[in-house]
């Protein structure tokens, strides 16, 4: 039913279908062109509206040449939120073709967070003459910020935050915030400090908007909260956002002084790093990725896990040499052999996923480890059965030996047993050893997987049929 009384809602803006997001293969193709065409104006008028975000990611998207063109077109114009949002090696690149000065004067309108993020590897020397260039309360900042372990609550927190005593009222707070000019770019809590600036309780905005002018503090304030200490690893505060849904969070030193705040946006930056690393070392990729890398730069980077991989192919091959004799008077075993290693390594690739994540997220733990264990090698163990039926029945139509069937078929129960066990055991016991799984987990899991479909395949046939 429509309410006569009620306002008439506005019209709706025409909002286009297609692409969502703003940097379309289209849109490179044409900044390209009119860079190419040495037209500047052109190229600015089609980023001119872009997020600093978007010109960030058409930033990636271009040719180095072109890239470097725009920046130069973009001149004082370039706005500092596109450094910080650059691809690293992107920025690096980037940063080398700008001035000393340019990137001091970049820094001092980001975030502290961002500032150090954008100048942390700068070679020492670059790096001194920024810091030296910037106002003196930005730089003393940054060189704080700098100082803290990388990855730690210290480089990830921003210096500006808003703390006021539990003595005042909300109105007094209104008051201060409206008067005072230094206050962070945004916030969404007020920490409340004791005389000695320690963190005892927080006011989150929208609580001091409702209430009175003459209500204190004290009696409104959350008093259960979440600090996170400077030294921190930035995975264990990211896990902390996202166990108790906050929105931000005070960071205290060894003394418990509140030292400045984590707020959400930086947060979900963290997750998508995170998130990214495990990726790329479970495929055998250094951490950062080499997306953006020349060719040379990425093959160096990924012929160290090509060679260890082959240092383990060669430990399955071996395992194949010594039932050479078997595969030469039963030749369907050299054909057959393959399908079970290639299974094994599937399963536990999908159980070693679950589980290098499920570490990550504090899923996985010493209290359900022996439990998840379990579950995936009945698992591992149900699989085998089922395709253990299917390929043995192939097999055994396929080389007209129902033998040989069985034999393909007790090998793929154990492989896949196996897998299952091992795709659990392996990043468990490298997490326990303090290594990150993420990083060989891979490799390990299909050197066991290979032998081990390998020997029981060719073992089982040496036994049952010769």
């Amino acid at each position: 039913m429509t309410d006569p009384a009620a306002p008439l809602a506005p019209e709706q803006p025409n909002i286009p279908e297609g692409d969502a997001f703003a940097v379309t293969p289209d849109l490179v193709r044409r900044v390209a062109d009119a860079l190419d065409r040495e037209q500047a104006d052109e190229a600015l008028a089609l980023v001119s509206s872009l997020h600093a975000a978007d010109v960030a990611d058409l930033l990636e998207a271009l040719r180095a040449g072109d890239r470097e063109d725009l920046i130069q077109a973009l001149g004082p114009g370039l706005d500092p939120e596109v450094l910080a949002d650059l691809d690293e090696h992107v920025r690096d690149r980037v940063l080398e073709k700008i001035e000393p000065e340019e990137i001091a004067a970049a820094a001092a309108e980001l975030d502290t967070d961002d500032a150090a993020h954008l100048i942390e590897d700068l070679d020492e020397v670059e790096q001194r003459k920024v810091l030296e260039a910037m106002p003196a309360a930005d730089r003393e900042m940054v060189e704080a910020a700098l100082a803290y372990p990388d990855e730690s609550a210290g480089r990830l927190m921003q210096r500006d935050y808003v703390a006021v005593p539990s003595f005042w009222n909300v109105g007094q707070v209104i008051d201060w915030l409206r008067e005072t000019e230094a206050l962070p770019d945004e916030f969404y809590e007020i920490f409340v400090v004791d005389p000695r600036h320690r963190p005892i309780g927080t006011v989150p905005l929208y609580r001091a908007m409702r209430n009175q002018r003459k209500t204190e503090i004290s009696t409104i304030m959350n008093t259960d909260i979440h600090m996170v200490p400077v030294v921190m690893d930035q995975e264990d505060v990211a896990y902390q956002f996202d166990q108790y849904n906050l929105a931000s969070a005070p960071v205290v030193g060894p003394d418990g002084r509140l030292l400045g705040q984590i707020t959400v946006d930086d947060v979900v930056d963290v997750i998508q790093e995170e998130a990214e690393e495990d990726i790329h070392r479970l495929g055998g990729v250094s951490a950062d990725g080499d997306l953006h890398l020349n060719p040379i730069q990425t093959v160096r980077r990924r012929s160290i896990w090509l060679v260890v991989n082959l240092l383990t192919a060669v430990i399955a091959s071996l395992t194949i040499a010594i039932f050479a004799e078997t595969i030469e008077q039963i030749v369907a075993l050299a054909i057959l052999m393959p399908i079970v290693a290639s299974m094994g390594g599937n399963a536990g690739t999908q159980t070693l996923t679950v589980a290098v994540r499920a570490l990550a997220t504090k899923e996985l733990t010493a209290a359900n480890g022996a439990r998840i264990l379990w579950k995936e090698c009945v698992v591992g163990g149900v699989n085998g059965i089922i395709f253990a039926i299917v390929t043995g029945a192939v097999a055994a139509v396929w080389f007209g030996a129902p033998i040989i069937g069985l034999v393909i078929g007790l090998a793929m129960i154990i492989n896949m047993l196996v897998a299952g066990a091992a795709g659990m055991l392996i990043p468990l016991g490298l997490s326990r050893a303090g290594v990150d799984p993420a990083i060989s987990a891979g490799i390990f899991l299909t050197t066991v997987t290979d032998v081990v479909g390998f020997f029981a395949f060719l073992g089982l046939a040496k036994l049952i049929l010769l």
